[in-house]
């Protein structure tokens, strides 16, 4: 049985809590936050190890744009997930059947992130895999 999705606002609480003052992901909070090293987030947002590491590379567009799409999806399926740690294990491992098997990280990764809220957004409305 599909588990009813709850959907928080473009921008929910677990995306506004790791934002700095400049409305800048902060890499640090959200790397402690989910228990990983910055290039274990890196690799997870589909970044370049050294990215994290270096303030004007992970302010870019790019970087800080990746870390947003990883952190919306990982809101949006956090409540039924059983929490923000199971939210990014099953962004990490779980097989999506929609798009044969590829789990959401591979998806952000190739820059399909709008997919993966589109299908998020069909499964909320009682939508089949």
């Amino acid at each position: 049985m599909a588990h009813a999705l709850k959907i928080p606002e473009q921008n929910g609480p677990l995306i506004l809590s790791y934002m700095d003052r400049n409305g800048k992901i902060a890499i640090e909070q959200v790397a402690d936050g989910f228990g990983m090293s910055k290039g274990q987030l890196a690799q997870t947002a589909g970044l370049a190890r050294e990215t994290l590491y270096r303030s004007e590379r992970s302010a870019t567009v790019k970087t800080q744009g990746r870390l947003r799409e990883m952190l919306e999806i990982i809101s949006r399926v956090t409540d039924w997930a059983g929490g923000k740690e199971q939210a990014m294990a099953w962004y990490r491992a779980q097989p999506l059947p929609a798009f044969g098997g590829r789990t959401a990280e591979a998806l952000v990764k190739d820059g399909k992130a709008a997919a993966v809220r589109d299908y998020l957004d069909h499964m909320a409305v009682g939508g089949f895999a």
